[in-house]
């Protein structure tokens, strides 16, 4: 499920799952935890290893859980078709995240014949 690699002198987690990992506050805890065990600074984790609520700003569960990646010094990177939300509200939740670069959302738009 966790992947660790080293690039030069980071070492990343990468999450590699097809179920969904950081439904709560705490799950996004444990995996920093386990994570930084590990000796990972940087978590990568794909839009769908977590729940939709997230990307809807109104639940605040997006700025609870990065305000625990922050507290705990910890970077994260969410890789995602993110194109597909009109939220202007996460659109610039989105701009402003990558402009800080502690979390940022890399857009992938799959292929339409995979």
């Amino acid at each position: 499920m966790i992947n660790i690699i080293k690039i030069k002198s980071e070492t990343i987690a990468e999450v590699n799952s097809d179920d969904v990992i950081i439904k709560t506050v705490q799950d996004a805890v444990d995996l920093m935890g386990n994570c930084s065990y590990q000796g990972a600074y940087k978590i990568v984790i794909k839009e769908k290893n977590i729940i939709p609520e997230f990307f809807d700003l109104k639940t605040k569960i997006a700025g609870e859980i990065l305000q625990k990646f922050s507290t705990y010094n910890m970077k994260l990177e969410i890789i995602g078709n993110f194109s597909k939300f009109t939220s202007k509200s996460l659109k610039d939740f989105i701009y402003e995240s990558n402009k800080q670069g502690r979390i940022t959302f890399i857009d992938f738009k799959k292929n339409s014949n995979e």
